[in-house]
């Protein structure tokens, strides 16, 4: 059970925030291809402008501001957060009035 408590302190989600240009054709291009590289990454859109993604240590999320450092587009904010697996578990969503369930946990897979 401590192990449990360790990982949930351990295991975090990164939080992308964005608010990014599309006025014209090219911006809604770049918009568009932000949100794509992000779903590639394996990220999941939480809210229009705010995707999320589990990561499996602090480590992993480093890789992962690193990539999405590497394609933000050129016009526009982009903010990122990361919080642990104990803090995600304290969200409350709500859909309408009604509390909404929290995305399915993905299975961690622990290679030797």
């Amino acid at each position: 059970m401590a192990q449990n408590c360790l990982n949930a302190y351990k295991i975090m989600w990164l939080f992308v925030f964005f608010d990014l240009p599309v006025a014209n054709k090219k911006d809604q291009k770049n918009a568009a291809k932000f949100r794509k590289n992000l779903l590639n990454d394996g990220f999941t859109m939480m809210q229009f402008s705010v995707y999320i993604r589990h990561c499996a240590s602090k480590e992993a999320m480093k890789t992962h501001v690193q990539r999405i450092e590497a394609f933000i587009p050129p016009k526009g904010s982009v903010s990122m957060v990361s919080i642990t697996d104990k803090q995600y578990g304290d969200i409350i969503n709500f859909w309408g009035q009604k509390e909404a369930p929290k995305p399915r946990q993905p299975v961690q897979l622990e290679l030797f």
